[in-house]
This record gives structure tokens, C-alpha cells and sequence, in this order.
């Protein structure tokens, strides 16, 4: 009971009409960004941009003082 092709197409054409044709590339590209970021969270990686990561590299010298 899976998604027919009928199915698949009409919301294809729905997200079509609400998003635009212009906008679909910039979703895709934050969606694609926001699933790297999640897997990245999963498996305990960081990029030392996160808060947490700075604390723990003793860049957070505000909380020290």
C-alpha cells in the first residue's frame, strides 16, 4: 500500500504550485543542509560552531570570568 505514480504526481504538481519553480532548487538545498546536519548530530560530530563544541574547547570565556 505504497504511493502510486498517480499519487507521486499530483503532489509533485502541488508543491509546484504552492513553492514555484524558482523556489524549489533553495528548499531542496535547506532540506539536503538541515539532513547533513541531523546525521552529523546522530554520530556525535561537530564543527565547532556549535555552542557545546565551544565550551568544550574553552572558547567560552564569558561563563569563566
Amino acid at each position: 500500500m505504497g504511493l502510486g505514480h498517480w499519487e507521486i504526481l499530483a503532489i509533485v504538481l502541488a508543491v509546484l504550485l504552492i513553492f514555484g519553480g524558482r523556489k524549489i532548487p533553495e528548499l531542496m538545498k535547506g532540506v539536503g543542509s538541515g539532513m547533513r546536519e541531523f546525521k552529523q548530530g546522530l554520530r556525535g560530530e561537530s564543527d565547532g560552531n556549535t555552542p557545546v563544541a565551544k565550551e568544550e574547547n574553552g572558547e567560552n570565556q564569558a561563563s569563566s570570568t
